[in-house]
């Protein structure tokens, strides 16, 4: 039996809002897609710190998906929120928008998916607060959290199977 105390979801919800300069741009012009991941793992951070109400650290990012690109000047919504949390880890769901202010373009840009382990003062593993979900689209989120963890877990351990059978040979 599951007995963690649970917190809403909506309680980590995290926005960031960014302007675009010079100092993010990449040779093409356009906005580095390693300040949009560090954005997506700043926004993510804190969304995980929230649920947990304390250190968290990142584990892994998935699926981080470029989908349109970032132009200089635009301003970027960075919108965090924690979709599942197990014993002392938390997945949390990135969504990446752009705006042009003049001509009125909005774009969802990118997404991504990032695993957060929760730490106490030591620096070991804590346990998290059980994620509840209060919507259908916030339990949908849960459905497909526990999808990805299982396929990050499956890939895990098949790759260490293979390095174990690599090593006797």
């Amino acid at each position: 039996m599951n007995d963690r105390v649970g917190k809403p979801v909506s309680e980590s919800q995290v926005v960031l809002t960014v302007h675009m300069e010079l100092e993010h741009s990449n040779l093409a012009g356009n906005v580095h897609g390693g300040v949009i991941m560090r954005l997506a793992d700043t926004a993510a951070g804190l969304s995980a710190a929230r649920h947990c109400g304390g250190l968290a650290v990142t584990v892994s990012m998935d699926d981080m998906s470029f989908l349109k690109p970032v132009y200089l000047g635009d301003i970027v919504t960075v919108k965090a929120m924690v979709n599942e949390a197990w014993r002392t880890s938390m997945e949390v769901g990135v969504r990446v928008e752009s705006e042009n202010i003049r001509s009125g373009r909005h774009a969802h840009t990118s997404s991504a998916y990032l695993v957060f382990v929760a730490l106490d003062d030591e620096g070991r593993p804590r346990e998290v607060p059980a994620a509840i979900a209060e919507t259908d689209e916030e339990r949908q989120r849960q459905i497909e959290a526990k999808l990805r963890r299982e396929a990050r877990l499956a890939r895990k351990e098949a790759i260490l199977a293979t390095r174990k059978t690599e090593g006797e040979a």
